[in-house]
C-alpha cells in the first residue's frame, strides 16, 4: 500500500519509513526541509502542515498516513499548542480530502489523574481532531522514549555528562514507563495493516516502571559515570529549572519547558493491550539504554565510554 511518514527525518520517522519499505510498501515522506529530497530512498515532498503547503501533493493515493509531526520546536513557549492544532485540523482535512483510510498518531501520555499540562493537553486535543478525521485511524501514546535520537533522552545524557552534582527538583520521584524506540517503532510499523486497533487510542510503555530520578541514575551507571545525587524536594519552580536544564543540556527551552511542565505527575500506560494486537515483544530498559548510548557513541563520542 501507498503510505506517508511526516516528520521522516525525525527521530522515529527516520526507522519507521525503512522498516515500511521492508515490508514492501511504498513509502513517501514529508518534510519541512526544503533540501531533503530523500531519506534512506524513501522520497520526500516538500510541505507544511501549519502552512498546509505541500499536504494535498503528499497524500495523493495515500492509504496509511503516519502523523509525526510535533510543534514545541517553533515559535514561543505559548504558541505551540496554537501550531499543533492548526496543523492538525490542517493534516486531518486533506486526509479526508484524499480518501486516507488511516491515520496513525504518535503522541503523549495521558495521566491517569487527569491533570493535563499544556504540552500534554495539546497532544490529546491533536489525537481526537486526528482520530476524527477518518475512523479507521489509530494513536498511541508514549512517555519517554529511549533511543539515540529522541530529544527527550539526549536531555538526560546531556545532563548526566555535564553536571558533576544531579540537582533533582521535585519531579524526581515522578513515575513513567520509558520505552526503546526499536519498540515503538515496531508497534507504528504493525499499525499500517492490523484491523484490530481500528479506532482505538492504546498505550506504549516499556516492560519497567522507574521514577525519573531512578532512570537518571541508570543512565548514569551505563555512562560509567557515578554522579552524586542531591535532591531538591520543594523545588517546584519549573519554569526556573526548566530555563536552567535547557542551558545545562544545551537545547532549546521551547522544547524543554513543556517536556518538563508535563512531569508534575505520574505518566504511567494504563495496560498492554498495544503490544498484544500487534504481537511486539518489548525490550528490557538496560537493553534500550545500552543501545541508545552506542548508537550515539556511533556517530558522536560520549564522555567516559
Amino acid at each position: 500500500m501507498r503510505i506517508l511518514v511526516t516528520g521522516i527525518t525525525g527521530a522515529i520517522g527516520s526507522g519507521l519509513a525503512p522498516r515500511l519499505r521492508a515490508a514492501g510498501h511504498d513509502v513517501v515522506g514529508l518534510s519541512r526541509r526544503p533540501a531533503a529530497e530523500e531519506a534512506g530512498g524513501v522520497p520526500i515532498v516538500t510541505g507544511d502542515a501549519v502552512s498546509g503547503e505541500g499536504l494535498d501533493e503528499a497524500l495523493a493515493g495515500t492509504e496509511v498516513a503516519y502523523y509525526l509531526i510535533h510543534s514545541m520546536e517553533r515559535g514561543n513557549d505559548a504558541d505551540f499548542a496554537e501550531h499543533e492544532r492548526v496543523a492538525a485540523v490542517n493534516f486531518a482535512t486533506a486526509a479526508a480530502r484524499a480518501g486516507v483510510r488511516r491515520i496513525v498518531y504518535l503522541g503523549g501520555m495521558v495521566p491517569r489523574d487527569g491533570r493535563l499540562s499544556t504540552h500534554l493537553a495539546s497532544r490529546l486535543a491533536v489525537e481526537r481532531l486526528l482520530l476524527s478525521a477518518t475512523p479507521d485511524s489509530v494513536a498511541f501514546r508514549a512517555s519517554i522514549v529511549i533511543g539515540a535520537r529522541s530529544r527527550s533522552f539526549r536531555f538526560l545524557v546531556r545532563l548526566v555528562e555535564r553536571m558533576p552534582v544531579l540537582l533533582i527538583p521535585a519531579w524526581r520521584s515522578r513515575r513513567t514507563a520509558p520505552i526503546d524506540e526499536r519498540d515503538i517503532v515496531g508497534c507504528l510499523s504493525a499499525a499500517a495493516a492490523e484491523p484490530r486497533v481500528s479506532g482505538r487510542s492504546l498505550d506504549l510503555g516499556g516492560r519497567e516502571i522507574v521514577t525519573y530520578g531512578a532512570l537518571i541514575e541508570r543512565i548514569s551507571d551505563h555512562m560509567l559515570l557515578p554522579r552524586p545525587v542531591i535532591n531538591l524536594p520543594y523545588f517546584t519552580v519549573t519554569p526556573i529549572a526548566s530555563r536552567v536544564s535547557a542551558v545545562i543540556a544545551g537545547e532549546q527551552h521551547a522544547l524543554i519547558g513543556p517536556l518538563m511542565d508535563g512531569l508534575r505527575t505520574d505518566l504511567l500506560p494504563r495496560d498492554e493491550r498495544a503490544f498484544e494486537l500487534l504481537g511486539v515483544r518489548r525490550h528490557s530498559l538496560d537493553g534500550a539504554i545500552e543501545r541508545a548510548l552506542r548508537d550515539w557513541e556511533a556517530v558522536e563520542s560520549l564522555q567516559a565510554r
